[in-house]
């Protein structure tokens, strides 16, 4: 699901806060909660053919619905239920800006972003980003905020990967199919916090 820098300029949120946080939370997160298409579609998105044609085609459609809704929708979001943040990364090896959708885990004042790459055999770009260089900026319902970025290890990894499959259970397939490697769990903060270890593990 990528998408390159669009020509839209969302509001900027204080530092202190995630973008529209408060929006992420009030989406449809729960698979079983969500109506019966949008159930749908998070199911089919996880078959194997599907994947594929998404992984191929699905940044062209986010791009367009993300221009005309001034940056408030994807299309994965309204077909989907599902909370889209648009994240903005720098490239490890070009430098240049890079803006692409990703399905966001509310964490508090915190979001989790699975890295599947729709359950391909090789890490997505972005993630490769976010190491690099882990100072990013999200926007959600076109509000911006600056965050830094850290990859979940141990315990924390392991409960927002078990509360990312509550709200899509495709993962499961995704971890299947890339089986060769481990599927990096990536954390969002606030720029210029540090969650405690405590946060980390509740």
């Amino acid at each position: 699901m990528l998408v390159r820098m669009v020509s839209w300029r969302p509001a900027r949120a204080p530092k202190e806060e995630v973008a529209s946080i408060r929006s992420l939370r009030r989406s449809v997160l729960s698979y079983e909660d969500a109506n019966p298409f949008h159930r749908l579609m998070r199911w089919q998105a996880g078959t194997a053919p599907m994947s594929r044609l998404w992984a191929r085609t699905l940044h062209h459609l986010d791009r367009y619905v993300c221009r005309l809704t001034k940056g408030r929708h994807t299309l994965a979001n309204l077909v989907s239920g599902l909370p889209v943040v648009m994240l903005t990364t720098t490239g490890a090896k070009s430098g240049q800006q890079r803006t692409l959708p990703v399905n966001g885990i509310p964490d508090g004042e915190r979001i989790g972003i699975i890295a599947s790459n729709w359950g391909q055999r090789h890490h997505p770009g972005w993630y490769h980003n976010l190491r690099a260089n882990p100072r990013a900026s999200i926007s959600v319902g076109g509000v911006s905020s600056d965050v830094l970025a850290y990859e979940a290890e141990g315990e924390e990894r392991d409960r927002l990967w078990q509360r990312g499959l509550e709200m899509y259970p495709a993962w499961v397939g995704y971890e299947r199919r890339a089986s060769n490697r481990r599927i990096p769990v990536m954390v969002l903060t606030p720029s210029g916090t540090q969650p405690s270890e405590e946060e980390r593990t509740t």
